[in-house]
């Protein structure tokens, strides 16, 4: 039955769901429309807020492409691509190619979002290209899906946020433990149970017919073959010795290692000069390596194109109000025993509109926490429901998919019916578990 459902909606989002590009430019008009309707005396107040805050996302943007260019560069590394080769052999049947694919990408997610991205297309693209019966777009929805557990992972947004001296709300909830959060009991006891499951619902989705395999669409790469030594110029040598490479390469994972033994935590900024770093290092030249990302340039546009308008739907949510509305209309209709459920919905509705954890949690934190509070309600709970709230639609918020979808060449019509079942099965199971837990 879930095969059959899963069909269906697939052959319904190919059908009906637009490119991730119109999905964004549809989300703009909404809000403007709703914002507009709820200020009518005030449209310019809201256009030049979304104006403002349209680039509020230039140097996110800016680390998201770095991390893809920087990570496909490094995998492209030799003995690097026939490691990932060799692993995506374990999964030699379509079954274990989605729960092998999934739980790698899971791993990723936990230890950090960023590179999870990264590890996820490579994975991905690894196993589809050894496994023809494997279906593909689900393959692929099992690479993202792990994206509804990384508010439990040590990338936490919201948990690393208020664990944090002086943190924006230390006045109103004071700095609390990770032990409270990511790693508490009902925490970690939600991560295993979706850790679990998802991957035999993904099982259970899986086509019997009609399966699209992989079709490696990437134009033939250009191989650089390196002039005889006795025939190099001065810039040739330069361009061809590993030296220059080496050096800066390790000058790259020193500083690394020195960020990371004082007390440095996993953020965007270091695993991109990680990842540049290791490239450099291992590459063996710098024409190879400047070839390598060359080659691996062809699909972030849409990252480059996308994420300014996702900023200022943000700016525009909390400029009129909106944003405001929506979480203090499920905060008046719960009560104490289920202010985490109602927390945990409101995240996921406005994350639909706004797909950042901390953005987000700069919006609903000083509304949800002291309301919260007021119930007698833990907030570290109230913190982790919102972030797990955020996680939760990312599976059918085309946001954060863009740069697996873009380095695999799909879009989210082709993946969006599998991730609305999981999405459905998430909300279900981490509800019910809050229930109890929370």
């Amino acid at each position: 039955m879930l095969t059959r459902t899963a069909n269906v909606l697939s052959r319904w989002s190919n059908k009906y769901v637009p490119d991730a590009f119109v999905i964004a430019v549809l989300l703009t008009l909404f809000v403007f429309i709703v914002a507009f309707f709820m200020n009518p005396s005030e449209p310019m107040p809201i256009l030049k807020s979304w104006g403002d805050g349209f680039w509020t996302y230039l140097a996110f943007t800016m680390q998201m492409v770095l991390l893809m260019v920087t990570g496909m560069t490094l995998a492209s590394v030799p003995f690097i691509n026939k490691g990932l080769q060799v692993v995506a052999r374990l999964a030699n049947t379509p079954q274990k190619a989605y729960v092998l694919t999934f739980l790698i990408s899971a791993l990723a997610y936990y230890i950090n979002w960023g590179l999870a991205v990264v590890v996820g297309a490579i994975m991905a693209k690894e196993v589809a290209s050894k496994n023809a019966k494997a279906h593909f777009p689900l393959l692929v929805a099992a690479a993202y899906a792990p994206t509804a557990l990384y508010s439990a992972g040590l990338s936490s947004s919201i948990g690393l946020t208020i664990a944090t001296e002086d943190h924006f709300l230390a006045s109103v909830m004071g700095v609390i433990p990770t032990s409270e959060t990511i790693f508490s009991f009902s925490t970690v006891t939600i991560f295993l149970a979706l850790l679990i499951t998802m991957p035999i619902v993904i099982l259970l989705m899986a086509p019997k017919k009609n399966i699209i395999s992989y079709q490696n669409t990437e134009t033939v790469q250009t191989v650089t073959v390196k002039p005889d030594k006795k025939n190099l110029t001065f810039a040739e040598k330069l361009e061809w010795t590993p030296f220059l490479g080496i050096v800066l390469g390790a000058i790259g994972v020193v500083y690394c290692g020195y960020e990371f033994t004082n007390g440095r935590s996993l953020d965007l900024n270091i695993i991109n000069i990680f990842f540049l770093s290791l490239g450099l290092l291992l590459h063996g030249s710098l024409n190879n390596f400047s070839q390598g990302f060359k080659e691996a340039t062809q699909s972030i546009s849409p990252i480059i194109l996308q994420f300014p308008f996702y900023a200022g739907i943000i700016a525009v949510l909390a400029s009129s109000g909106m944003g405001a509305n929506i979480i203090e209309w499920m905060t008046s209709i719960s009560s104490k025993s289920t202010f985490d459920i109602f927390t945990y919905w409101s995240a996921g509705l406005v994350n639909l509109l706004a797909p950042s954890g901390g953005g987000q949690w700069a919006l609903q934190g000083p509304l949800q926490v002291p309301a919260g509070m007021e119930l007698g309600v833990d907030p570290a709970t109230i913190a982790m429901a919102v972030g797990w709230g955020d996680a939760w639609t990312n599976l059918i918020q085309p946001f954060w998919a863009l740069p697996l979808l873009g380095v695999l060449g799909l879009k989210i019509k082709d993946i969006m019916g599998y991730c609305f079942i999981l999405c459905i099965w998430v909300g279900l199971v981490t509800s019910v578990l809050m229930l109890f837990l929370y």
